[in-house]
Order: C-alpha cells, then sequence, then structure tokens
C-alpha cells in the first residue's frame, strides 16, 4: 500500500488517480489507467474485504460472479451485491473512494475516555483538500483482541474507549487505528497517543504491518508539514533496539530521507541530526557486524549490507574507516572472506567519501574495477557517489563513453551524493 499512499498525496499526480473513470474510446484506456491506478484500486478493494471481513466478502464475491456469468456488469452492479449480501453501505462507501481522488488523513486525540477523530484531505504541501471519504476505520487498544470496527461517515466522530479497553491508563495503553495498516488513510495522533504507541513498539507490542505503517505515517505527515520533526526523531528513537530487516528497511530508508531533507533544509543542525540517526541506526549494525555468521538467516545477510550502506552514506566515521581498510585487503586478494559480495557495495561507497581531486587513488581503483567486472550497475551508481563535486562530473562525463553502456547510464545519475547535485544539475544543463 506504500506506492500508491506515496503517489496519491501530490496535488498533480492526484488529479489523474480516480479508480473509477468512464472510457468513451477503447484507446482512451492507456492513457487512463497505469500501475497506480491498479494499485489504488486493489488498496481500496483490500480495505473493504478487511472492512467486510474475509468470509462475507468472498461469499459476496461469488453471489456477483454467478449472478452476471455469461453478461455484462457495471461497477455499480457489484457494490449493489456486495450490499445485499452484508447489509453494509457498500455503494455510497465505494463511491466516496472510486470516484475521488486522493485519500483522507485521520487526526486521532485523545479526550479523557473520548477518541475524537476527525478527517481531512491529505496533501503534501500541507494544505487540506475539500475530499470527504467514508471511511472505514479499525481501532484495538493495548492488545489486538480488544478491538472494533466502524464507519467513519463524516468530518468528525467520536469513539468512546471504555467500548472496547479494559483500560485507559499506564505504559501498556496504547491505540492503534487502522489495523495492519488495510485501510487507505493516514493517521496523525496526539502527543498522548504517540507516546503510547512509542511504548508499545519499544515492547514489540504491535505486528510487523503496524510497525512500518506508523513510521511511513509519521514519516509523511512531517513531510507535509503536519507533524514536528522532533515528533518524527522521537518515533525513529523508538525503533533503536529493533532487528528485524523488513522493518528496519523501511527506517533506514525514512532516516536516508531526513538527512536529504535535513541537509537541505536547514546544514547547520544536519550534523546533528545525522548523528541522532547514526545512533539509531548502529546498535542494529553492531549485532550483524561487518563478518557473516555461521548459520544466519538471509534477511541477516541483507540487514547487514542494508545498515552497513546507510551508515556509510550518513558519514559515520567507524564504519567508513573499516570499509575502506577491508577494501584494501580486497585489492591483494579477490577472494578474501573479509568482503564478501553482500558487503562490496558498502566498502565502495566508503571509499568513494574519502576520494577528491587531490586524493583520487580511491577513485580510479573503482574505475578498474568497474571496467573489468560485467557487473556494472551498482559500480555506475557508486563511481558517482562522491562528495568532491570535480570527480562527480568526471563520473558523469564517463556516461558520453563507450565505458557505460546507454542502459546503465541513468545508474550514475541516481547514484550523485548529496554534496554533487547542484554541480550535477549544472552539468546536466
Amino acid at each position: 500500500m506504500r506506492r500508491p499512499l506515496a503517489s496519491d498525496w501530490m496535488h498533480l499526480q492526484s488529479l489523474i488517480l480516480f479508480v473509477q473513470v468512464d472510457v468513451n474510446h477503447a484507446s482512451e484506456i492507456d492513457a487512463i489507467f497505469d500501475s497506480i491506478s491498479y494499485d489504488k484500486g486493489a488498496s481500496v478493494i483490500r480495505m473493504l474485504q478487511s472492512y467486510l471481513g474475509a468470509e462475507r466478502f468472498q461469499k459476496a464475491l461469488a453471489s456477483y460472479i454467478k449472478k452476471y456469468a455469461y453478461s455484462n456488469a457495471k461497477t455499480e452492479d457489484l457494490w449493489t451485491v456486495l450490499e445485499e449480501e452484508t447489509g453494509e453501505p457498500v455503494k455510497d462507501l465505494m463511491t466516496t473512494w472510486t470516484k475521488q481522488q486522493g485519500y483522507p488523513v485521520i487526526y486521532a486525540k485523545l479526550n479523557g475516555q473520548d477518541l475524537e477523530l476527525e478527517q481531512a484531505q491529505f496533501l503534501s504541501d500541507g494544505s487540506s483538500g475539500p475530499g470527504m471519504w467514508i471511511v472505514p476505520m479499525t481501532a484495538c487498544c493495548g492488545s489486538y483482541d480488544l478491538n472494533k470496527k466502524f464507519l467513519l461517515k463524516g468530518k468528525t466522530d467520536t469513539m468512546h474507549v471504555k467500548d472496547f479497553a479494559a483500560t485507559q491508563s499506564g505504559q501498556n495503553f496504547w491505540i492503534k487505528l487502522n489495523i495492519d495498516q488495510t485501510g487507505f488513510y493516514r493517521v496523525k495522533y496526539d502527543d498522548e497517543l504517540a507516546a503510547g504507541l512509542e511504548n508499545a513498539i519499544k515492547a514489540k507490542k504491535l505486528s510487523l504491518m503496524d510497525m512500518i505503517g506508523i513510521v511511513e505515517d509519521s514519516y509523511a505527515l512531517s513531510v507535509a508539514c503536519k507533524q514536528t520533526l522532533t515528533s518524527l526523531l522521537r518515533l525513529l528513537n523508538a525503533y533503536r533496539h529493533e532487528s528485524d530487516y523488513t522493518i528496519l528497511s523501511h527506517v533506514t530508508s525514512v532516516c536516508l530521507s531526513v538527512n536529504k531533507i535535513s541537509t537541505d533544509a536547514n546544514p547547520d543542525l544536519s550534523s546533528d541530526i545525522k548523528k541522532l540517526l547514526i545512533k539509531l541506526l548502529l546498535l542494529a549494525a553492531k549485532r550483524v557486524g561487518w563478518d557473516p555468521k555461521d548459520g544466519e538467516s538471509h534477511l541477516d545477510v541483507m540487514l547487514r549490507s542494508l545498515l552497513l550502506i546507510a551508515l556509510v552514506k550518513l558519514g559515520h566515521e567507524e564504519t567508513i574507516n573499516e570499509g575502506i581498510r577491508r577494501f584494501h585487503i580486497f585489492l591483494e586478494d579477490r577472494k578474501t572472506p573479509l568482503l564478501p559480495p553482500d558487503n562490496r557495495k558498502a566498502a565502495y561507497l566508503a571509499v568513494m567519501r574519502t576520494a577528491s581531486t587531490s586524493n583520487r587513488a580511491g577513485y580510479d581503483v573503482l574505475l578498474k574495477i568497474y571496467k573489468e567486472t560485467s557487473e556494472a550497475q551498482e559500480k555506475s551508481r557508486i563511481l558517482s557517489s562522491c562528495p568532491d563535486k570535480d570527480i562527480v562530473v568526471e563520473a558523469l562525463n564517463l556516461m558520453l563513453t563507450d565505458e557505460v553502456r546507454n542502459q546503465d547510464a541513468f545508474y550514475v545519475l541516481g547514484g550523485i551524493s548529496l554534496e554533487g547535485r547542484e554541480a550535477a544539475w549544472a552539468w546536466l544543463k
């Protein structure tokens, strides 16, 4: 669900993201529908299935297929059958999702024993559009066994926590809306609810999908200026003891994005923010280390590479120095166990972080390796990752030669370092 949510919060993109569109001629289909439209459609159907329940949804869908077998049917026919079979207002509900662009953000605020909810259209520039949805809401309180489903039909509504929760206080109290991220919406929690979720994350009380969903929502809200960066950093800190690859892949992605944004927005604070992000990832990185372990899972192998690369990109000196050390050993012995293939990208990036026009030995060696190997994609990306602007331009000029295959040229552009972006833009112009 991450991709359609990310794509459908932009002003320009959301203008075309109607799931249901009238087609007057077959030639219009390719222009109207794309992978984002299909992803959004699938996500909305998943939300409906979750709200109705898998068994009820399947039985109703079977009735629809049987009723319209060997005949034509319209979208409204599907909603009608689902409504008749389940007794839920499916047609009104789905119309708000299929004939309307974008999606909502749900603001959740705890007021005594009441959970106050308010919806608004979510847009990346921080504004609120006129959209209004019938939102299938799910919520759990302190445990997935204590859960509730309901429809948010208007702009605001209130849910009584005591209706499905035994306790409303203490560190074990938390409320998670959008259980397992089955709903196509973001959630913005007030400070009290956010603190409860941070405790639940630390105590590993949440499902994998919810662990991912919370950090993705928080990042999106911060980018849209609907939440402070401080709140996002505090949430990220709750993941410090996490060891799951899937969760940490999302956390790492958010950390690198935060680093990029903070470097652009407030260079004076970027150094301190980098230190916080490094501290967040370092515990998991030390657990997996540089060296493979007997019997470790393939996810740990992937996690090691993920974390080492992230720490190098964040400028962690210890990781960079160790990567350079292992790289020099690798140059003497290409079969050394100290730098297995899964770790080489981190070492290559570490070398490039210290390369410059006055110290270009690392760049020249990597360029030699690039020319010798048939696996050129990652090498192309690495060559332009140097912070030295002159080296970046040299790597870009390499794209115009026979050394870089045409199909690999975009990898060079994709690997531009934060420091080299202005030089790359000037070169491109």
